[in-house]
């Protein structure tokens, strides 16, 4: 019996190891500078992922020290957890399944619609008042600045694998027809009427094409790539979760049998 509660306690705790990676995919979420302006997937992560640290530490003493309702409370919290782990991996990957980049003539970096994406992600961009403080965010970071130390010359830029969230908010689209005179400064625009982001952009440094839809396209482009690496992370320790949850059951179940054996033994003698 003792054995068998031991074991449950190293499985419990094998559990409580698997919420580091889900709590590390939030913290590493909230480093990025597009996630820390929206501040949307960040944080369900990272507490989902304390949740199953507290009840694996919940499951490890129930486990060591036998006692039973902690054991119980564990089971059933655990499985509550998996389940919303499930949900959680399921949900980011139907909202990042639509959205892709865009070819631009004699150019290496792609550019984005914003129409591309899910109607949830849009809706997290689209009110004037979300976008305001999340656009006030991104002119704050050093992202536009930095690429004009990088790329001085015409081609250097335009063969440049600028990020989605660069392309969107840091130069106007490419079909306006911008003379390049730095990453973040063009000038003699030949079709306005291309795009409504044409009329849009400013050379401005605080302003650049941070109003604009393709830097809204660029932001959920940014967010798409980071969420899709955090899913697989998720699907991975949900799996390990799985198998580490049923083991423990079965675990459960026959130190019970175990105990069930023991008393009954005990009454025939």
């Amino acid at each position: 019996m003792a054995l068998s509660h031991n074991v449950i306690g190293v499985i419990n705790f094998v559990a409580t190891l698997l919420s580091i990676p889900i709590i590390g995919a939030g913290i590493w979420l909230t480093t990025q500078p597009d996630n820390s302006c929206v501040k949307i997937l960040q944080w369900p992560v990272i507490i989902l992922g304390i949740l199953i640290l507290v009840v694996g530490i919940a499951g490890f003493v129930g486990g060591f020290w036998r006692i039973p309702w902690l054991l119980l409370f564990y089971l059933v919290a655990m499985l509550i957890l998996i389940i919303l782990l499930v949900c959680l991996v399921v949900f980011i990957y139907m909202v990042t399944l639509k959205g892709s980049g865009h070819l631009a003539p004699s150019r290496s970096y792609l550019e984005y619609r914003l129409d591309d994406y899910s109607g949830w992600l849009r809706r997290r961009v689209q009110s004037s008042y979300k976008w305001d403080r999340i656009r006030n965010c991104l002119s704050s970071t050093s992202m536009c600045p930095e690429l004009n130390q990088s790329y001085r010359f015409p081609q250097d830029f335009f063969n440049a694998h600028i990020t989605p969230l660069q392309s969107g908010c840091c130069k106007p689209p490419t079909q306006c027809g911008f003379t390049f005179v730095n990453p973040t400064y063009w000038i003699s625009p030949i079709n306005m009427a291309a795009d409504m982001d044409c009329l849009l952009w400013n050379n401005e440094q605080t302003q650049l094409c941070y109003g604009c839809d393709s830097c809204k396209a660029g932001l959920l482009a940014n967010l798409k790539n980071e969420w899709r690496r955090v899913d697989i992370i998720l699907l991975i320790t949900l799996i390990a979760l799985i198998a580490v949850y049923l083991v423990g059951c079965c675990a459960f179940r026959n130190a019970k049998t175990e105990d069930l054996f023991r008393k009954y033994k005990q009454g025939y003698t």
